[in-house]
């Protein structure tokens, strides 16, 4: 046998062989399981068994082990056992196979058989997908947050801001009902075209400045490009899987409903909010079936604790009637953004709904 100094090129790569082995299993279980993204699961798996082949040529790296002899085997630092978040347990993984990875690209240089360039092209695939992972588990992280924060504060009073349909200047209305406690804003215009579109909703968004949620209305792409909270949905617009698709998973998306089903197949589908109704007649939807306050009675018995939004013809003298019902929350256009006092009509939604 080798004494121990020439078996220790050997030993760098088979220590360093499992330790990125072992980090990019790491990081492959959280696409996997985490993430579940077939695509990256499968690049690090390839590379996983890219790098065995690259070091074939050397022999058998563990007759070379000395696992009691090895005086690093104890050596640690107080951060190895710092992993608060699976999002830090991907970043010290993506951490740990560059550096092994760097090392025997090294050391491979020196031992016959050994692949260096194929452990070069792993290394800077590795950096790669680590970021991604690290990015998407990130933002999935920040997407669970905000549905928390929505489900333990779900918004009291949206309104639905159609420029046409204000009484004052939307401008001031704007500022009129974040200064008296509306949770969201929904950009809602049916008729306006997309450019000027994006750019009214682009200024709304600047305007309420994280005051409360914007949404906007039917238009994942314009949601994306403005940089609003997320979209609503209406039951003939794309499906919530798709507006994800779009704005990407920490988007917040809401969608109309009118009858259980519809409900069912919107709690199904990964909706964070839901809309209930028409609970009245509203000129926002001419001639639609009005679905009442029994329904919402239903899809809140059906559904308890679902974030919902009460809508259609809802004004500050019929909310109460509404939160006897169990709505706890409520969309609003006529009766807001017609008045000539938006602040005390919000004002007014909220007391009737606290009430």
């Amino acid at each position: 046998m080798p004494h121990r100094e020439d078996r220790g090129p050997l030993r760098i790569l088979d220590a360093n062989a499992n330790r990125a082995r072992e980090a990019l299993r790491v990081m492959e279980e959280a696409a996997r399981f985490l993430l579940d993204d077939s695509r990256l699961a499968g690049t690090l798996k390839s590379d996983r068994h890219a790098l065995r082949a690259a070091l074939a040529g050397a022999g058998d790296l563990a007759a070379g082990r000395d696992v009691g002899g090895d005086v690093g085997r104890t050596l640690t630092t107080p951060a190895e056992g710092e992993r608060d978040t699976v999002v830090a347990v991907v970043a010290a993984a993506g951490g740990r196979a560059s550096e092994a990875l760097r090392a025997l690209e090294e050391y491979g240089k020196a031992v016959p058989g050994v692949d260096a360039a194929a452990i070069e092209a792993i290394r800077y695939r590795g950096y790669a997908v680590a970021a991604e992972l690290a990015t998407r588990l990130r933002v999935a992280a920040q997407a669970k947050d905000r549905r928390a924060q929505l489900q333990a504060h779900p918004w009291r009073v949206c309104v639905l801001l159609d420029r046409a349909a204000c009484r004052l200047p939307w401008e001031r209305l704007l500022a009129a009902v974040l200064d008296a406690g509306a949770d969201a804003i929904q950009v809602r215009e049916k008729q306006t075209p997309s450019g000027p579109l994006l750019a009214h909703a682009r200024e709304v968004v600047r305007r309420v400045e994280r005051r409360a949620a914007v949404v906007v209305n039917d238009r994942p792409d314009l949601a994306l490009l403005s940089g609003a909270d997320g979209v609503h949905l209406g039951q003939d617009d794309v499906g919530v899987a798709d507006a994800r698709r779009v704005l990407g998973p920490a988007a917040l998306v809401g969608v109309s409903t009118t009858s259980l089903c519809e409900l069912a197949a919107a709690v199904a589908d990964g909706a964070d909010t839901v809309g209930l109704g028409p609970m009245f007649p509203t000129a926002t939807k001419p001639g639609k079936a009005v679905a009442g306050v029994a329904y919402a009675e239903a899809a809140l018995r059906r559904h308890p604790g679902l974030p919902h939004l009460a809508i259609g013809g809802i004004t500050p003298a019929n909310a109460g009637g509404l939160a006897a019902a169990g709505v706890r929350g409520v969309a609003v256009a006529a009766s807001v953004t017609g008045a000539a006092d938006p602040a005390a009509a919000v004002h007014g939604l909220l007391e009737a709904l606290a009430a």
